[in-house]
């Protein structure tokens, strides 16, 4: 732990004062005053002393008053202090268990099961529940071909990894000659037979730093293509269920910071970048106001943990909330669900 953590600023009775002011907040939904510490059974300290420690709290960034209220809620960084070295968790046991199990296994087919746990995901916690799909297998390129359609739209014609035919129509940006089609699509043969689809824009972008200028135009219009591609073959990248959950909680209710959560959850960009930080992270994550990197979710914590299918990890679920949510039952829930999926998914 850093030397210059808060934490190492708070004695016993600051960090048991600490926590329990900050479950109080997520339990209420209001700002903690100092009487309702005082009055609190798991503190035995006056008024006067509570409203010092309070104080500390407050130096240290851990807490903050809210506009004119004469109580306190925790921020973001004491968040991050709460759940790092305060939450208790609450695991899920036996029936618990169980019962999840049963409900997320309602369908057995893949789709259905990751559908299944986002919703169990927002049924149980009255938040978002987000689930990325399995990751797919490399998309190996063996052959390519363009055929123009009408309204500026291509048929692309693409043989990948044992002679699989897939044909894609895909929308540019303007009509492309016959003559075009085919320069792109002998390029694409040429220099990228062997690559998997989603590296051949970053393999085309390379060589554009070293070619010369009369050949600009040709990759210019392959990565368009691959980029078209690409975007088909990724539209569908996680399902989420209850995002309208997130209008229930009064800490929320800012339209304009609804309005860029929505947009965030529409554009799915934000959110990928964010799951993808996780499945590259190793176990649970838990994302804390902007810690995600994103405006947008800066009234919202993420939790989220990888799940793998015959021990290798193929995806990520978890929950978007508010700041203020349950992280001793969050937490484990998210735990327990990613297991389950893993499993499930093994057994398909």
């Amino acid at each position: 732990m850093p030397t210059d953590s808060p934490l190492n600023s708070l004695n016993e009775r600051s960090q048991q004062l600490f926590k329990v002011l900050v479950e109080h907040y997520i339990n209420n939904g209001q700002p903690v005053a100092s009487k309702a510490l005082s009055n609190d059974e798991k503190i035995n300290l006056s008024p006067a002393t509570v409203r010092n420690v309070m104080a500390d709290l407050e130096d240290l960034g851990l807490i903050i008053s809210p506009h004119t209220s004469a109580g306190r809620v925790p921020t973001p960084q004491g968040y991050r202090l709460f759940v790092d070295n305060l939450v208790t968790v609450k695991p899920l046991r036996g029936q618990a268990v169980e019962k999840l199990r049963q409900e997320m296994g309602i369908d057995d087919s893949q789709e259905g099961l990751i559908n299944q746990a986002s919703s169990v995901l927002s049924g149980m916690t009255k938040m978002a529940g987000v689930v990325t799909l399995p990751r797919r297998e490399a998309v190996i390129l063996r052959h390519i071909e363009f055929l123009p359609l009408t309204s500026n739209r291509i048929l692309v014609i693409l043989v990948v990894n044992e002679q699989e035919v897939q044909n894609r129509v895909i929308h540019t940006e303007r009509a492309f000659s016959e003559s075009e089609l085919l320069k792109t699509a002998n390029y694409l043969n040429q220099e990228f037979i062997g690559q998997d689809l989603s590296q051949i824009r970053e393999s085309v972008l390379n060589v554009m730093k070293q070619e010369r200028d009369d050949m600009q135009h040709i990759m210019k219009m392959a990565i368009q293509m691959t980029d078209s591609v690409v975007d088909e073959k990724n539209s569908d990248d996680f399902v989420m269920a209850g995002q309208t959950n997130l209008m229930d909680y009064a800490e929320m209710a800012n339209m304009e910071q609804l309005r860029q959560l929505f947009d965030a959850f529409n554009a799915k960009r934000d959110v990928l970048h964010v799951l993808d930080q996780s499945i590259q992270a190793e176990g649970m994550q838990v994302y804390i106001g902007e810690e995600s990197g994103y405006s947008a979710f800066e009234s919202c914590s993420v939790i989220t943990a990888p799940y793998k299918v015959s021990e290798e990890v193929v995806g990520v679920l978890g929950v978007i909330g508010p700041t203020r949510m349950a992280y001793d039952r969050v937490i484990p829930l998210v735990d327990v669900t990613a297991k389950l999926l893993g499993s499930l998914l093994s057994s398909e």
